[in-house]
């Protein structure tokens, strides 16, 4: 069987299954945590105007996470992972630099609403959908990362599988809806590396692009079976020619979803566990800031790239920028949503730290990329002083995770940017008893009441 078909295998095999108690508590902590970023980003500008470009109007489209029941189910899911990918909040597969909750839960739950599926037909679908996006990106990347934004390109295919369950396809017209979704596959690294919007939008049209194909091959439309592992397919274009059987090798014994990192701060997961190593040392500093002669921080390649804007002009940029998160935390000692609100990002004080941060690449941190997300910060004070941390791990990661209490912080911090406080109290109570909920309507209860 081609690799397409051994996953849809794998997939329906699921429909007999039930879900153990362990992945519903990783499941139940991917989707609070998708809709608190959801929420938290849709009012973000991208977000709003492409809402106005796809000519979404009315209380439906004014929704925080839209209904595809009113919009449609392309319009629901790609809003709805635009706005979950926005802020820089979401979830991560390390190993596969890859943010797969925005666009895998997105077209689970457009197309749930839309077709009246259960709870539990909803987690499996974002099951399935994790599981075989995050061993897709493990194995392309890091080389795929290069050039390709994963979110963009695997999440298609996440996004497919777990649409393609909830459209109850069977496992021919499943193989067939990751073979489009994987042939539609796109999001390159340039697109992020400016004050450009485009980054969450591929998200988007992942989230878009997993829903069509599916729809699609309910109704009979075939894709190239063996487009992931073919001559001229996407690992050969697009990975450096992986070893697909590593993909396989523990497919339904071992479950990715529970091996998540959930963002701390709300900026690129690059810069965290230098973030993460300031934070160690602030205590020692908050009354010599003025007395920093430089911070060095030691690091991979990849981070390098991503992160060396040392003067950045806006919030997207300033997401991204090694100079601005450090200066930013050593100052206020969090690196928040409110950290890149437009009349912030030029706090003098900030401003004023920002040059005498100096990146530079440490040969066994970048050996250890992507498994671990290691860093090291030196800072050097004016009376001769220096300040060291190691950072083996960044806070969030399976070696170090969020605890469910700093997990439903974040939610409620993440939620109640845009919903009232005991809104969003109520629904991480039903997020918490999630295998009491009925239904969908009543899990997003009051998010969509005026």
């Amino acid at each position: 069987m081609t690799l397409c078909q051994q996953f849809a295998h794998y997939a329906l095999g699921q429909h007999a299954q039930s879900l153990s108690d362990a992945q519903r508590i990783a499941l139940r902590r991917v989707l609070m945590d998708w809709l608190g970023c959801a929420i938290a980003g849709a009012h973000a500008e991208v977000v709003v105007l492409l809402k106005d470009s796809l000519e979404l109007e009315g209380p439906a489209a004014d929704a925080l996470v839209l209904d595809s029941r009113q919009l449609g189910m392309r319009s629901a899911a790609m809003v709805n992972a635009v706005a979950a990918h926005a802020l820089e909040l979401d979830d991560i597969y390390k190993e596969g630099l890859f943010h797969p909750g925005a666009p895998v839960i997105a077209a689970a739950l457009a197309v749930a609403e839309s077709r009246g599926a259960s709870i539990d037909e909803l987690l499996m679908a974002i099951l399935v959908g994790y599981e075989i996006s995050t061993r897709i990106a493990t194995v392309i990347n890091p080389g795929h990362y290069r050039f390709w934004h994963t979110t963009g390109t695997v999440g298609c295919i996440g996004a497919a599988a777990a649409a393609a369950m909830l459209l109850k396809c069977d496992e021919e017209q499943f193989a067939h809806a990751l073979a489009n979704a994987t042939t539609f596959a796109s999001g390159l690294q340039q697109a992020f590396r400016s004050a450009a919007m485009t980054k969450p939008l591929h998200a988007g049209h992942a989230a878009d692009t997993g829903v069509w194909t599916a729809l699609a091959a309910r109704r009979g439309v075939t894709g190239a079976l063996d487009i992931l592992e073919g001559d001229a397919g996407f690992g050969s274009a697009m990975g450096g020619s992986p070893d697909w059987r590593l993909a396989l090798a523990d497919l339904g014994q071992v479950c990715n979803t529970a091996s998540i990192t959930f963002k701390r701060h709300a900026c690129c997961g690059q810069t965290f566990s230098a973030v993460d190593a300031v934070l160690a040392l602030r205590p020692e500093l908050f009354s010599a800031l003025e007395r920093i002669e430089r911070i060095d921080v030691f690091t991979n390649q990849r981070t390098l790239a991503m992160t060396a804007n040392a003067a950045p002009a806006d919030p997207l940029a300033a997401r991204f920028s090694m100079a601005y998160v450090l200066a930013r935390a050593l100052h206020h000692g969090d690196v928040g949503m409110s950290a890149f609100e437009s009349g912030r990002i030029n706090d003098p004080a900030v401003r004023r730290l920002m040059p005498r941060v100096r990146m530079q690449v440490d040969a066994a941190i970048d050996a250890s990329f992507p498994a671990k997300r290691s860093a090291r910060i030196r800072i050097q004070l004016s009376d001769g002083r220096v300040l060291e941390h190691f950072q083996p791990h960044r806070k969030g990661d399976p070696e170090d995770p969020l605890s469910d209490a700093e997990l439903e912080a974040k939610f409620l911090a993440s939620a109640a940017s845009n919903l009232p406080r005991e809104r969003t109290v109520a629904m991480l109570e039903r997020l918490r008893r999630l295998a009491d909920v009925s239904c969908l309507d009543a899990l997003l209860e009051g998010i969509r009441r005026n």
